[in-house]
């Protein structure tokens, strides 16, 4: 029956669109709500429901879905491609075909690698459309009806029952109260009092009791879609993307810089345009770094891989580096520092009552059959699982929000009968004819348990008929997880402050934040202001000093770590619910842990696979390692084309020669990166400090040692043309195996920032660049591509770059000091891991000092 046919009272209410459904909607008075609806307790008649699905569009959260060739293309946009497909086009207008095969295949390869990576990392709103009901009970035409939840419109009256999932945003009709679970929305670790007139969100479950609702809410307009609307909108660029953007723009400028002087120099001579051609694709090809994108990413899947073994699986590869680098961790409170289960704690006995006997009361008045959160708790506080043997149970009377107390009748083992009832103090305390001798003392032991954060319940017990004697309370809390407190000091000690974010009572964030040494500094997010206003600068002062956070909702954690990345730091989060999703996603480095929502696993960048947060240790440290793998590599892939690229312009521009084939070019390329890829398994030091791109650092000391290269190599040219008078086509192949070779040995470089022998190369780096290298000088010895030269020649290539490697470790020695110098006891805190595959526990290492990157 339809009692109002009008329209609901939006003023943007037309067909097709999708009206904003005000807060408001939540607190107006019921019939308010109804006025504005255009709706009655009745319900919809089936055909305004379908006129209102066209009006409000489904409910469902609308996923934003991208052109995947459209997604694909957006690999070849950049510094970095467009220099690669700048060598593509040269090589093919100069037709260098085998040139244009190679360098077109190293493109594909990056722009393959990159679109499958991000494919793979999942669909955070995809798991959370998942996660919510797929059927509802709705009255339609007077009828009660059960619609796909998808077609439920503002208006409907849906009843809700014991299990069910809240499939929309709803005010509560007449009837009894229920208990709602919102932990996956608020973070609130209780289950709360939802009473007529009050709202209940899409998402959470009904724990207890029976109702109906008015949905005032559907889809995008959901507390559960206004998540999702922050998840969506949660983009970040990573510190690895922007690190191998200022690479390619530095190689870029250079790149030019050297190419306009060439052409310059060239159109003065009067050279062939060809040949002036050919040198700007040479030299392109040499200010290419084709293969870095490609080695980075193998690099952290690699250590995805050692990661995974540790129980942590890598869904975004970006997200290795910026856990290194994290040194602000937001830790979600309940069921990831907390074991999200009610425990019960050291009961209060009134007149020295013995607490087990309060507990065996509280016991007796709970019923495990109920799977309610709080019998389960005082039942698993009984210290002998035998303690309520004998003892029988008759009437139970479970507990509902009116009486607020549960009450059984129980014979006892010696055959006596008597009445137990548990619930809120003040119930009990006004049931109980000894309430005017304990009052004083029952409430001043819940005030103390308030302050901490615990929850009291009130038992008393009836002999036969007789009157209720109030025997203690109980107290109820969240206990930390076994690992949490070891772990958080564990992260402390790296340079990890790890900060508490909580839906639950600022008491109880405070109690927990003790317990495990956190800080006593917890902010009440409400403080903050609303969750759409900028931060002032006190307001943002205020969360960087903060130790956690409480009355937590999602829209104050994505604010929260929005402000924490606005003043410099890079923020992990942990989390496990639904509410956690939009944090998660924005954070620099989401980890979902164990048991996590599909949806919070869904935004998260690693997702833990075993309970407890002890395995983040073993994550970061491991991050920490790949990321000083990746800085060696920078460092070595910067210097090379530094080397190769400065070489080539002075000789062309002081000799008018060119020291090197375009074919030389692009097999130093495909043998040096290729082997390189082994540095992904090397060993290294790591420190007890977050990680950061230090770019200053990386193109300083990268910047001397190519420049100390192109010394080297004019020396060499210069004996070979001057000294041994050898003909240029000899000195073009003592050029490539000197590059190759040197080249090569730069990695021991850099891959230290003591001395090249601080650290023993990995098993894997060591036969994969000597191997490398001796088909290089086969090619060499034996003219592939080149004049050949012959073994004597080579030997002495090799010595003469062997000599120079030994004269550029001292150099680098002094460049570190020059542009990072060492602070006393800088290294103290620095460790060492001699085989980073295996668990064994790093050694402190007093040879040489971190790299800070």
């Amino acid at each position: 029956m339809e009692v109002h046919a009008g329209k609901p009272d939006f003023p943007d209410a037309t067909p097709g669109a999708k009206p904003h459904v005000a807060d408001a909607l939540q607190t107006l008075p019921m019939q308010d709500v109804e006025k504005k609806l255009g709706c009655s307790t009745d319900g919809l008649s089936q055909t305004e429901a379908e006129k209102r699905l066209t009006q409000y569009g489904p409910n469902e959260l609308e996923e934003k879905k991208t052109n995947l060739l459209l997604k694909f293309l957006s690999y070849f946009w950049g510094p970095i491609p467009w220099m690669i497909e700048v060598a593509v086009i040269l090589s093919a207008v100069a037709r260098h075909w085998p040139d244009f095969g190679i360098i077109l295949v190293l493109l594909l390869a990056n722009a393959v690698v990159g679109f499958w990576e991000e494919h793979q990392a999942g669909n955070a709103i995809a798991a959370l459309k998942a996660t919510l009901a797929i059927k509802a009970r709705a009255k339609r035409d007077g009828k009660w009806t059960t619609p796909a939840a998808r077609d439920l419109v503002p208006g409907d009256v849906i009843r809700l029952r014991m299990g069910d999932i809240v499939p929309a945003d709803a005010r509560l009709l007449d009837g009894d109260a229920v208990e709602v679970d919102q932990s996956a929305l608020t973070g609130e670790s209780l289950p709360a009092t939802r009473k007529s007139g009050e709202a209940v969100f899409s998402g959470s479950i009904v724990r207890q009791g029976e109702i109906g609702a008015l949905v005032y809410a559907t889809g995008a307009n959901t507390y559960f879609g206004k998540t999702a609307d922050l998840v969506q909108g949660a983009q970040t660029v990573s510190h690895f993307q922007r690190a191998v953007l200022k690479i390619g723009n530095y190689l870029i400028i250079l790149a030019v810089v050297l190419v306009a002087g060439i052409v310059s120099v060239a159109i003065f001579r009067g050279d062939p345009i060809l040949t002036t051609l050919q040198f700007a694709l040479v030299l392109t090809v040499a200010a290419i770094p084709v293969a870095m994108p490609t080695v980075l990413s193998v690099t952290m899947a690699v250590g995805a891989r050692l990661l995974a073994k540790k129980k942590a699986i890598v869904t975004r590869l970006v997200a290795i580096e910026e856990l290194a680098g994290v040194d602000v961790l937001c830790a979600d409170k309940t069921g990831t520092l907390t074991q999200n289960k009610l425990t019960l704690g050291d009961p209060f006995g009134v007149n020295n009552i013995p607490a087990d006997q309060v507990i065996i009361a509280g016991a007796l008045a709970s019923r495990a059959d109920n799977n309610d959160t709080i019998d389960l708790a005082v039942l698993g506080g009984l210290k002998d699982k035998e303690a309520l043997k004998g003892y029988q149970t008759g009437h139970f009377q479970p507990f509902d929000p009116v009486h607020k107390r549960t009450e059984a009748a129980v014979t006892g083992p010696d055959g006596k009968a008597f009445k137990v009832t548990k619930g809120a103090p003040q119930v009990i305390l006004a049931l109980s004819a000894n309430a005017g001798e304990v009052k004083a003392a029952v409430d001043k032991s819940v005030d103390e348990f308030a302050a901490r954060g615990f929850r009291a319940l009130g038992v008393a017990r009836a002999e036969g008929d007789g009157k209720w004697q109030f025997l203690g309370v109980l107290p109820l809390f969240d206990p930390p997880r076994d690992d949490a407190t070891s772990t958080i000091a564990t992260a402390q000690q790296m340079g990890v402050k790890v900060k508490m974010v909580t839906g639950d009572a600022l008491a109880i964030a405070q109690e927990t934040a003790r317990k495990l040494g956190m800080g006593a500094n917890i902010l009440d997010a409400r403080s903050l202001g609303q969750a759409k206003d900028e931060e002032t600068a006190a307001v943002s002062e205020s969360i960087e000093k903060a130790d956690g956070f409480a009355q937590v909702f999602p829209e104050h954690k994505f604010r929260i770590i929005s402000a924490l990345q606005k003043r410099g730091h890079i923020v992990g989060m942990t989390g496990d619910g639904v509410n956690d999703a939009p944090a998660l996603k924005k954070a620099d480095c989401g980890i979902a842990v164990s048991g996590a929502t599909d949806a919070a696993r869904a935004a998260a960048a690693i997702v833990l696979t075993t309970p407890g947060l002890s395995v983040i240790i073993d994550a970061i440290k491991e991050s920490r390692k790949i990321f000083q793998r990746m800085n060696s590599y920078a460092m070595y892939r910067i210097a090379e084309t530094l080397r190769v690229l400065l070489f080539m312009t002075l000789s062309i521009l002081v000799f008018n020669f060119y020291p090197l084939t375009a074919v030389m070019i692009v097999m130093l390329a495909l043998l040096n990166d290729g082997a390189i890829l082994s540095i992904a398994y090397d060993n290294v030091h790591y420190k007890d400090q977050p990680e950061a791109w230090n770019m200053r650092l990386v193109l300083g000391i990268a910047t001397v040692l190519g420049v100390f290269g192109v010394v080297s190599a004019f020396g060499l040219f210069y004996l070979g043309e001057r000294v041994f008078h050898l003909d240029r086509p000899h000195i073009q192949t003592l050029m490539y195996l000197k590059l190759s070779v040197a080249g090569h040995l730069t990695i021991f470089l850099t891959r230290t920032r003591g001395p090249f022998w601080s650290i023993r190369p990995g098993r894997v780096l060591l036969p994969a660049v000597f191997g490398t290298q001796l088909v290089a000088t086969l090619i060499a010895v034996y003219g592939l591509f080149m004049v050949p030269i012959g073994w004597s020649w080579a030997l002495f290539v090799w010595g003469y770059a062997l000599v120079w490697f030994l004269v550029n470790d001292r150099v680098k020695l002094l460049a570190y000091r020059i542009f990072d110098p060492v602070k006393a006891g800088h290294t103290a805190g620095m460790k060492a891991q001699a085989r980073p595959e295996t668990d064994k526990e790093p050694q402190p290492d007093t040879t040489a000092s971190p790299t800070k990157a």
